[in-house]
């Protein structure tokens, strides 16, 4: 994802002159390119982070498009006041982007881990918050962010993610796709865990337990209509995400649930319990040990499926 976000920084910044690249301190050979289009539009602001954002609410305040690039962690609570005062409160049109969200790093320890970033940027007034599954929606949405009056916060992954929409998908900010349709449970997440996800959506189907998967895209704004269409065909529904189980997608979706008068929905939340991890492995491993790979995955939705038709009998 991060290769795709650069190749669009490039074309952007060769389609518009005020489109502005702010890195802290990562990725500058992945912007060699950028750098050659429009060199005095790059700043590399160093290990600085809240500076760097006051830096760009200021540029976005005076006309430019800045779009801020480093680790998520470092990108949002290091330096979240100056989110909230600088871009949110002034509704300057700031993109951040944080790159390896969830457990990318899951190897360097908790420092590197970025399980509660949707969960605190999503209570901030007039910033969205999206979580693209792969590239193509990644593009979608970086260039509508740029098109928009107000700030958007984008959590991306690494590198190596596969491609998980079709053709024809609704791409964009508040635009949701179901990505494999199915008639028992409904998996309702975000970003590049999806893939798991379908895996595990396909390891069910000879049980014949029939699993839809969609991508909401992000947490703030939420696809509504499409919420709504969903919850007149599936009764039972799991929301997935690499963070924290707390604040994040589950709890926006359970938020909205709460305002349907009489919603029959029954929603079991999966995601990083509420604990710092202590033990380091790599992000396979760590979702592995956390029941959030295609084979834990695989058990849950068996599990559920067992869950969903007790309900069903009961009614």
């Amino acid at each position: 994802m991060r290769d795709a976000f650069a190749r669009e920084m490039t074309s952007l910044a060769a389609e518009r002159t005020d489109v502005t690249l702010l890195s802290g301190d990562i990725g500058n050979r992945m912007f060699d390119r950028f750098k050659q289009v429009a060199p005095e539009r790059f700043l590399n602001c160093g290990i600085a982070e809240a500076n760097m954002m006051s830096l760009a609410a200021g540029m976005a305040l005076s006309g430019l498009r800045p779009v801020i690039y480093t680790i998520t962690p470092f990108t949002t609570t290091r330096c979240l006041e100056q989110i909230r005062v600088g871009v949110a409160y002034h509704q300057a049109p700031v993109v951040i982007v944080g790159t390896g969200s969830g457990l990318s790093y899951a190897e360097l320890g908790p420092t590197h881990h970025s399980l509660e970033d949707m969960a605190i940027l999503r209570t901030l007034p007039g910033l969205n918050v999206v979580a693209p599954a792969d590239s193509a929606e990644l593009v979608a949405q970086l260039r509508e962010a740029l098109d928009a009056p107000y700030p958007t916060y984008m959590r991306i992954g690494k590198k190596g993610e596969p491609a998980l929409h079709g053709e024809g998908a609704r791409l964009g900010i508040g635009k949701a796709n179901l990505l494999r349709d199915g008639s028992d449970l409904l998996v309702v997440g975000v970003g590049p865990i999806l893939r798991e996800a379908l895996q595990a959506a396909e390891a069910v189907a000879p049980k014949g337990i029939s699993v839809a998967v969609a991508s909401l895209g992000g947490v703030k704004p939420l696809d509504e209509p499409f919420l709504a269409a969903m919850a007149e065909r599936f009764p039972h529904w799991l929301s997935l995400e690499e963070h924290g189980i707390i604040g994040g997608l589950g709890s926006a979706l359970l938020e909205w649930l709460a305002e349907r008068d009489g919603s029959p929905i029954r929603m079991k939340r999966l995601g990083v319990p509420d604990a710092f991890l202590h033990e380091l492995g790599n992000q396979a491993y760590t979702r592995r040990q956390l029941g959030l790979n295609a084979a834990g995955l695989a058990q849950t939705f068996r599990q559920q499926a067992v869950v969903a038709q007790h309900n069903a009998n009961r009614a």
